[in-house]
């Protein structure tokens, strides 16, 4: 058994669940270049502790949001579900647009590439398959615009969020998407 594989002592689990939980507050408020010894201090261990269970800002980072791509993944697949492809789009947009104005850590996650090997990378490629697919359908029904295209996403997903009142800006961003 390898140490990555040993069960953790109550104290470690508790501190490196309280490692988590700080790491989501802080990251989603101030981004996940938020300053490290903030995260250990609101989790009430010491910087020592952050480091030990999580050696790298990426390791932390990776604890902290792979949750939250879950989240994204089940959005991806409840769009797919819809029977029509247009309400699957808007549903994935309306509900991937609200996860990035309420946490800013995820909107940068979502937008930063990460090692090819890591968990992040391998669920945001598994997302962008899943919405490539949402697209697709959205496409083929002749609901969406031609040529748009995934990575169009990133000029939806800033033009929607540049207003105070994400719904209107997305409404408006999504008549544009129409053929």
């Amino acid at each position: 058994m390898t140490v990555e594989e040993r069960p953790l002592r109550a104290d470690a689990r508790r501190n490196r669940e309280a490692l988590v939980a700080a790491a989501r507050e802080v990251f989603g408020a101030k981004g996940v270049d938020a300053p490290l010894d903030e995260i250990a201090r609101r989790a009430e261990v010491a910087i020592g502790t952050l480091y030990n269970r999580f050696p790298t800002r990426a390791d932390l980072v990776e604890a902290a949001f792979l949750p939250a791509l879950e989240g994204a993944r089940e959005a991806a697949e409840d769009a797919l579900a819809c029977d029509d492809p247009w309400d699957g789009f808007v549903l994935l947009l309306e509900r991937s647009v609200r996860m990035q104005v309420n946490d800013r850590g995820f909107m940068q996650v979502c937008a930063r590439a990460f090692d090819p090997a890591s968990g992040l990378e391998k669920a945001k490629q598994a997302n962008a398959s899943r919405i490539e697919r949402i697209i697709a359908r959205a496409q083929e029904a002749g609901r969406l615009r031609p040529d748009f295209r995934g990575e169009d996403l990133a000029i939806v997903f800033a033009a929607a969020t540049a207003t105070p009142d994400w719904r209107r800006g997305l409404t408006m961003v999504l008549e544009g998407l129409r053929p």
